[in-house]
């Protein structure tokens, strides 16, 4: 039984990554014909055409898409393979993900160790909310993520790595907030729809019958920490992301239920570890 060649890959994907095949040929020091040819010869094995040409550029048809994520990891391993047959460190690139949280309040430490042990690894990080990155990560985009809690993680690996506290914040002029109620008619400040503390959030206030009168939808916790403390509504934030950003004393923190307050970040992947990926999980564990 034939199977699908690395080189044919490697050149699908460069055509993908130049745009085109012109440049494609370039980049692999190759003519435009035997580029053309194996691309070819790579749909005529697979039975779909993998490009569609829209006037002079290429875009990728629906069977490249599918085919481009298993082209990325099949090459990633080979590249693995040979660099764990010549050297007992991991090498190459590493593409993780992590909650915009999470990065700006507990990485740096633990990706500056990881820089410092293995050296030849290129770590690609990708922010997100929960939802998005859990769908990065079975998409393979990504070989893993930290994710906030609730989430589901049918057919992944976990690992708990971080404690983290919710808060409630106001602007400062908001003295007290005890009950969904008192936030009747506020406006809630919150990260896109997939983000677990908003999920959260939303379900305390459903419990008590409030939904938010309006939401206005940031991509950082820096805005969305300017915004609360300008008076514009309520947030909820990991206490660990208002001490880094020196935002305590900009608004008001308020008191979340045990059940909501407490949570944790774990780090998600599918499948066997990549080298560098089990070099990340062992680490975590000793930390």
């Amino acid at each position: 039984m034939r199977t699908i060649d690395l080189d044919s890959l490697e050149i699908f994907r460069t055509v993908v990554a130049e745009g085109g095949v012109i440049r494609a040929a370039g980049k692999l020091h190759r003519v435009q014909s035997n580029i053309t040819t194996r691309i070819q010869q790579l749909e005529e094995r697979l039975g779909h055409k993998l490009f569609l040409r829209q006037g002079r550029s290429l875009a990728l048809a629906p069977a490249g898409r599918k085919l481009l994520p298993y082209a990325d990891r099949l090459l990633r391993l080979a590249d693995e393979a040979e660099s764990e047959l010549r050297s007992d460190l991991p090498l190459g690139t590493f593409k993780l993900g992590s909650l915009e949280s999470t990065a700006g309040s507990r990485l740096a430490p633990v990706l500056s160790r990881f820089h410092k042990l293995y050296p030849g690894v290129v770590v690609e990080l990708a922010t997100g909310t929960t939802g998005a990155l859990l769908k990065k990560v079975d998409a393979f985009d990504i070989e893993a993520a930290f994710v906030s809690e609730p989430f589901s993680a049918s057919g992944l690996e976990t690992l708990a790595v971080f404690e983290e506290e919710l808060v409630l914040v106001t602007a400062r002029s908001i003295a007290s907030v005890t009950r969904p109620g008192d936030l009747a008619g506020a406006t809630l400040i919150a990260f896109a729809q997939g983000c677990s503390y908003r999920r959260l959030l939303e379900q305390w206030l459903g419990k008590g019958g409030i939904v938010p009168a309006r939401s206005l939808e940031f991509s950082s916790y820096q805005a969305m920490i300017a915004c609360v403390a300008a008076g514009t509504g309520f947030a909820i934030v990991p206490l660990s992301v208002l001490k880094a950003l020196r935002a305590t004393a900009d608004v008001q923190q308020h008191a979340l239920p045990q059940r909501v307050r407490s949570n944790r970040t774990h780090l998600v992947w599918r499948g066997t570890p990549s080298v560098a990926l089990a070099r990340l999980i062992e680490m975590l564990g000793k930390a």
